[in-house]
């Protein structure tokens, strides 16, 4: 059992609350600790045993359980958000749908109602898939589009402005015509011919933007595997994909597969659209997703493909590597993500991993926090800043 977060105040002098502590932890009776709990701290305990004690042929009987009964569970629900910070409450959440089964009852508006919406939720929401009855589609929408908008909250800004100012980097030039001049970097690049006597700078270099390079935007295309292990990989490029098709200097593509491809680009002004034309589970054909990007790319040179998936394909190994050899041959800028997620060292195909650093595109794990700053360094053909493992 997890050792859990103390809402309340210490018990008497520290080495009590220690005690209390571990009891918490060890519960049941919890023989040798010499410490009963009480009130708030008995309340936690059940709450706790409820989820983590121990079920038959597990070492013992249970002396807790949720049932079956979705109220029983909001019950508990309720009871866990009002004793445990939100981060604790969010694991809990997922240890009971794992643990004990309770999938099928989210399918319950007022279950739904009831827990904290975080990725993990959404993930199952998803395979849950058209299981969802009518009567809950609502409910699970509007848990859905909560992520989606604090998941929003926490990366657009920053992806606006690392990837656009990489795309401005990417479009400067030192010729440009008067009314094209950018003045501010102008300025600041010419500060060591500043003649104080004049108060002025005298422009050696100037620096403004191409009006042909602009015309021509670049191009990203989103390659998600939708197989059931990633689901959180799943929800945060969604919403990537959403922002990033919000940038004028873009022009962005997401493409789901399983051992079907499925062409979500027309749905990216809202990711919640995009999240429940996701169908989570299946096998996995990345060869047959790559192709159909492939069809989709007219400009190799200013293209971007980033394949987010584990690797792990089902169709055929080296028609999938040829693709990816053709693409980078071509020009394309070609990332490859076992994850996108919070979750750390994703399980993936070690030996397409290294079948893809071969050709050049290292396959590697990337948090939300950092894929900004790997789609800056693709969209100017720099070294990616792949993590340390």
């Amino acid at each position: 059992m997890p050792a859990p977060v103390a809402t309340s105040a210490p018990v008497g002098v520290p080495g009590a609350e220690r005690l209390r502590r571990w009891r918490l932890v060890l519960g049941g009776d919890a023989d040798g600790t010499g410490c009963s709990l009480s009130g708030r701290d008995a309340a936690m305990d059940r709450a706790l045993a409820a989820l983590y004690a121990p079920r038959a042929g597990e070492g013992g009987s249970r002396s807790g359980g949720l049932g079956g009964s979705a109220p029983q569970v909001a019950r508990w629900l309720g009871d866990i958000r009002s004793y445990f910070p939100s981060s604790v409450v969010q694991v809990m959440q997922q240890d009971a749908i794992e643990r004990l089964g309770l999938t099928r009852l989210l399918t319950e508006p007022e279950m739904l109602e009831a827990v904290e919406p975080d990725v993990h939720l959404v993930g199952t929401l998803l395979s849950l898939g058209r299981a969802l009855p009518e009567t809950t589609r609502e409910t699970a929408r509007a848990v859905v589009r909560k992520v989606v908008a604090d998941l929003e909250r926490r990366i657009a800004t920053r992806t606006r402005s690392v990837v656009g100012g990489a795309l401005d980097r990417s479009a400067r030039t030192t010729r440009p015509r008067h009314r094209d001049i950018d003045w501010d970097r102008t300025i600041r690049a010419n500060l060591r011919t500043y003649l104080p006597e004049r108060r002025t700078v005298v422009p050696e270099r100037l620096v403004g933007f191409a009006r042909a390079r602009q015309a021509l935007k670049k191009e990203v295309i989103l390659c998600i595997d939708q197989s059931g292990s990633m689901a959180a990989s799943v929800v945060h490029s969604s919403v990537f994909g959403a922002v990033l098709a919000s940038m004028p200097s873009l022009r962005t593509r997401l493409v789901v597969f399983d051992t079907a491809v499925v062409d979500l680009t027309e749905e990216l002004a809202d990711p919640v659209d995009v999240l429940f034309g996701v169908q989570l589970g299946g096998g996995t054909d990345i060869n047959r997703a790559l192709a159909y990007c492939q069809s989709r790319i007219s400009r190799p040179a200013d293209t971007v493909v980033v394949l987010i998936s584990d690797l792990y394909e089902g169709g055929i190994r080296e028609e999938m590597l040829k693709r990816v050899a053709a693409m980078k041959a071509a020009g394309v800028e070609f990332v490859a993500l076992l994850a996108l997620s919070d979750e750390g060292a994703p399980a993936y195909d070690r030996e397409h991993a290294a079948a893809l650093a071969a050709l050049g595109a290292p396959a590697f794990a990337c948090t939300p926090d950092l894929f900004p700053e790997v789609m800056a360094a693709a969209l100017q053909k720099l070294p990616l800043p792949i993590p340390e493992t």
